[in-house]
């Protein structure tokens, strides 16, 4: 038997997924956690994310899986963060993840050099605390010694492939989430990088080359294959980003929008067709097929409905079944979950907000009211991608752990008066890189083979009326969003 072998490494966790190459069926998942963050500072060792890739494959090995019959990998990991290498490919410092808003001052000296709409024509998005051009304008200010040492910047899966085969390689979706690589002529834009920062480094030796989808990252190192137990000389499959790679998990085509719901918030669709958002909302990243994944990203995802059930003193099951018995209406309270500052829109230093709270207010309708802020923070999103003119009329399928929430799906069935969808799979990430090692070791197209692997989809919730609840609910949601977006925390915090 053949095996492939994909690597999710995400912001608070490593899952690690055999397959059977002949059948695809699943031979074996492990998963590690990682060390828990809290923005504004937010930051990972990369050695812990390399230390769990190795426990999580001697775990598979303790439970049976032959991993000496792997022939191929692939990695996708959390998008933006920075990791710096000195010449010894070692990290210097703790890599600063997406979450990490402490880069919000940067952010606004970038957009204060370059005007959005240059931003958005040269590298299709605008930065956010959360890009790693801001990762980078933060270093250069604050630690000049570690830019000195720095011989090598990676993103995170870029680092777990470096470990992998001693390459430094990288994707196109990964790339165009740094702020400073064109999607459309597939480049690094050094002469931006010069721009705002001169010649501190030289940026076309520090960065990694960017493969194609269907390319070959480099072959596991003797040192590597000692670690994992997998063979020496093992495919490596260029990989990609988190959000990047599920689709080819998914099996999703365009039209067809993905809310996925995990710790962070994300709404996409597939385009063959570079995109543009002025306004910033939409990242107008690549995908990892070829095309592009126009997308809005928020920092406020489950970890609210976390907070919400820690609040009430319950455990999100029973938050889910208080939720599903408050009343039913457009006279809910609004709330404005920006607990952590927000990434869409940015405006990092905000404030969560409930209003509209009265004598009547109980349990229910409180919990109630956590699902539908986070649900419309994505659909601030979802209306975004109307409003560019991608297409949005395909399927609504929720993925990560909230789409195992009857609440979140019935909720959003509700707002969108429209059939919410999951897909009969547990890791659409992680098989989205298997699907890509499995590309990889057939010399096949991923996107043929993820069209061809496609999931089983399981209606999740139908709407309650045809009469969709977030046209109501919209106003009232901007109003407060704009009042949260004023309410600053102090930077000290």
């Amino acid at each position: 038997m053949s095996l492939i072998l994909g690597i999710d490494l995400s912001t608070q966790s490593c899952t690690t997924e055999v397959r059977d190459a002949e059948t695809f069926a699943v031979v074996g998942r492990s998963r590690t956690p990682l060390p828990a963050t809290t923005p504004p500072v937010s930051e990972h060792d990369p050695l812990d994310w390399w230390s769990s890739v190795v426990r999580t494959c001697s775990i598979l090995r303790s439970e049976g899986v032959d991993l000496g019959a792997v022939r191929s990998m692939s990695v996708s990991g959390q998008c933006h963060a920075l990791v710096a290498l000195n010449a010894d490919g070692q990290p210097i410092r703790p890599a600063k993840l997406w979450n990490d808003t402490t880069t919000a001052p940067q952010v606004k000296w970038l957009l204060s050099e370059v005007p959005t709409e240059e931003w958005v024509r040269r590298v299709g998005s605008v930065p956010t605390p959360a890009f790693t051009v801001a990762k980078l304008a933060w270093l250069l200010e604050n630690e000049p010694r570690t830019i000195g040492a720095t011989e090598q910047i990676l993103l995170p899966h870029d680092y777990i492939t470096f470990r992998l085969t001693g390459q430094f390689v990288t994707d196109r979706s990964e790339a165009s989430g740094t702020g400073y690589f064109d999607s459309v002529d597939n480049r690094y834009d050094t002469e931006l990088l010069h721009r705002l920062f001169g010649n501190v480094l030289d940026w076309d030796r520090v960065l990694p080359r960017v493969g194609e989808p269907d390319s070959i990252a480099g072959r596991v190192t003797e040192d590597a294959a000692m670690q994992l137990g997998v063979p020496a000389g093992t495919l490596v499959a260029v990989g990609g980003g988190d959000q990047h790679v599920a689709p080819l998990g998914l099996g999703t085509a365009p039209g067809d929008v993905v809310f996925s719901l995990g710790t962070s918030g994300t709404v996409s669709t597939l385009s063959e067709a570079p995109v543009i958002d002025v306004a910033g909302d939409i990242d107008c990243v690549a995908n990892a097929v070829g095309g592009w994944l126009p997308l809005a990203c928020t920092l406020n995802s489950t970890k609210v409905t976390d907070w919400a059930a820690n609040l009430l003193g319950v455990d999100v099951q029973e938050l889910d079944r208080l939720a599903l018995a408050a009343p039913q209406s457009d006279g809910l309270a609004v709330f404005v979950p920006y607990l952590d500052g927000e990434r869409t829109p940015s405006v990092p230093d905000a404030t969560g907000v409930l209003a509209g709270i009265t004598s009547g207010m109980g349990r229910e309708e409180f919990a109630a009211s956590a699902f539908y802020g986070v649900l419309a923070g994505l659909l601030y999103g979802f209306d975004a991608l109307d409003r560019i003119g991608v297409l949005t009329d395909g399927r609504i399928i929720a993925v990560g752990g909230g789409a195992r929430s009857e609440a979140y799906t019935q909720f959003l069935a509700n707002l969108l008066a429209r059939d919410v969808w999951t897909i009969g799979e547990p890791e659409a990430t992680v098989r989205g890189a298997c699907v890509q090692a499995l590309a990889a070791l057939r010399n096949q197209s991923p996107m043929e083979l993820a069209i061809a692997l496609r999931p089983q989809a399981v209606l999740a919730a139908s709407p309650e009326s045809t009469d969709a609840l977030w046209p109501k609910l919209r106003p009232r949601y901007a109003e407060v969003s704009t009042f949260a977006a004023n309410m600053q925390r102090p930077r000290s915090e």
